[in-house]
């Protein structure tokens, strides 16, 4: 799947006999809060993803659908979520409690049945790795 998918469904609303659409961005934003809040997470998307996420955040604006990318129905939805997890964190376990907190946020909070959430973990993040680089010396001074 893309990254995430602009488009509108209808959701019909039997009571007040209007509808109620919900844009395909807002499920992706719900399902990457949701994936954000796991312990364990230590970033959503590849790394491309990551670095453009960083220059947002650089200018004040932050992606939450960053490494999301849902397929909304009339009444499901499946998702795509790619994750950085913290080391040494069991990466099976941090996407099983990724996979169940996205399936209870989409449940609760956008109101459709879940078909399916994918998760792929793409990176471990090893703390100090990034700290290597500045630690060096200068070769001239």
């Amino acid at each position: 799947m893309a990254d995430t998918i602009t488009t509108a469904t209808p959701t019909p609303s039997k009571k007040d006999g209007g509808s109620t659409v919900i844009v395909d961005a807002v499920v992706a934003k719900v399902a990457g809060i949701a994936a954000a809040e796991v312990p364990g997470v230590h970033a959503l998307g590849g790394g491309a993803a990551r670095v453009i996420g960083n220059l947002r955040q650089a200018v004040g604006a932050k992606d939450h659908a960053q490494g999301v990318s849902v397929e909304v129905g009339e009444t499901e939805v499946a998702a795509d979520i790619a994750i950085q997890v913290d080391y040494p964190e069991q990466l099976q376990r941090v996407a099983a409690n990724v996979r169940s907190a996205v399936h209870q946020a989409i449940t609760e909070l956008v109101g459709m049945k879940v078909a399916e959430i994918n998760v792929t973990v793409v990176d471990v993040f090893i703390p100090g790795d990034d700290d290597e680089d500045d630690a060096t010396e200068p070769r001239v001074n």
